[in-house]
């Protein structure tokens, strides 16, 4: 939701050429915007700010994970977002690199205050309980006017190429890009990796029916399973039922489809998924849609038989985790945005 009556005031950092800058573990600068209600911090991947370059926004995937962690005697490292699977150098040749950290999430966290996950935790004795400011702020139109004040701090920097704006995202991430891309005229190409172009929670059912189909549950739990989502679902629409269960917000706002927005967006777009990604299943029917509205400006990228982090699958459709290729898909998306 916009706010335009919001007043951005940047702190921790000085922004021109040649002054101090808030640096993370020689790796990157990090910016922090206050707002009345938030702080938006957000990291670009460099360590100075002496080329001129476009910016290449990168909407992260789900749940609060922290843009660096720091173990209690080990080295601080970074997960930013993901970005860490891709390669920096190529991305940096051409563009400044942006992650915006998740809402209500610190920048840095202690590896205690991490679950299995690498989600932040307020008390490392509840692994399964994240902020509860994070939950109630854990949805699209926040995560979108998040990154459109960013991107309107950005445009106003000397260190900035206007000519050109890169926004892409993956998974949850890929949602938030989209919505960028539909009401933000300044962004020129837009990228979807890992996306769900009916939303969310179409791949709770249809992952129930395949696991009736491969009988791994009966198709009388399937039918039961799929009942009790259309429940949740409807609850999500019940102001009544958000105010006592805040995590059902992302459940509405994220299942969304984004096929409606995907038609409406001129500008160049470039779709890229695994083919055993059951999130992105159904992106094999997108450019049937684009066809059917005489649109051309879609270019997608099906990778066979990777997962929804472009791993390679097992035999026994686990993940092959030695065998990873987000270099090789983030690097095409690159050569694409400089054609």
């Amino acid at each position: 939701m916009k706010n335009t009556s919001t007043i951005v005031l940047l702190f921790l950092v000085q922004i021109s050429f040649g002054q101090s800058l808030n640096i993370i573990n020689n790796q990157a600068i990090q910016f922090s915007l206050k707002q009345k209600k938030d702080t938006i911090d957000f990291i670009l991947i460099d360590t100075k700010l002496d080329e001129i370059k476009p910016i290449f926004l990168f909407c992260q995937g789900s749940l609060p994970l922290p843009l660096f962690v720091k173990p209690e005697k080990e080295k601080m490292w970074m997960i930013g977002g993901g970005i860490t699977n891709f390669d920096l150098k190529e991305i940096k040749k051409n563009y400044h690199l942006i992650v915006i950290s998740m809402p209500k999430t610190p920048v840095i966290v202690n590896e205690k205050n991490l679950n299995k996950s690498y989600c932040y935790i307020p008390n490392p004795k509840e692994p399964n309980e994240f902020d509860k400011d994070y939950v109630k702020s854990d949805y699209l139109e926040n995560y979108e006017n998040r990154a459109e004040i960013v991107l309107k701090f950005l445009r106003k920097q000397n260190w900035v190429d206007n000519s050109k704006l890169i926004v892409a995202g993956h998974s949850q991430g890929s949602k938030v890009a989209t919505l960028i891309a539909l009401n933000n005229k300044q962004v020129t190409n837009l990228g979807l990796f890992g996306a769900n172009p009916f939303g969310r929670i179409d791949q709770n059912i249809r992952d129930y029916r395949k696991s009736a189909e491969s009988k791994q549950i009966t198709w009388e739990e399937a039918d039961e399973r799929i009942e009790q989502t259309y429940k949740m679902f409807k609850d999500s629409y019940d102001e009544r039922v958000l105010i006592e269960n805040p995590n059902l917000l992302a459940w509405k706002s994220f299942s969304r489809p984004l096929i409606n927005d995907w038609l409406k967006i001129k500008i160049p777009t470039y779709l890229a998924y695994g083919t055993n990604d059951i999130a992105s299943d159904l992106c094999d029917l997108v450019p049937l849609f684009y066809i059917q509205n005489s649109k051309t400006n879609l270019t997608y990228k099906r990778y066979l038989n990777l997962e929804h982090n472009f791993f390679e699958v097992k035999e026994n459709g686990r993940a092959n985790y030695e065998k990873e290729h987000w270099k090789e898909v983030m690097n095409e998306f690159i050569k694409w945005t400089l054609k």
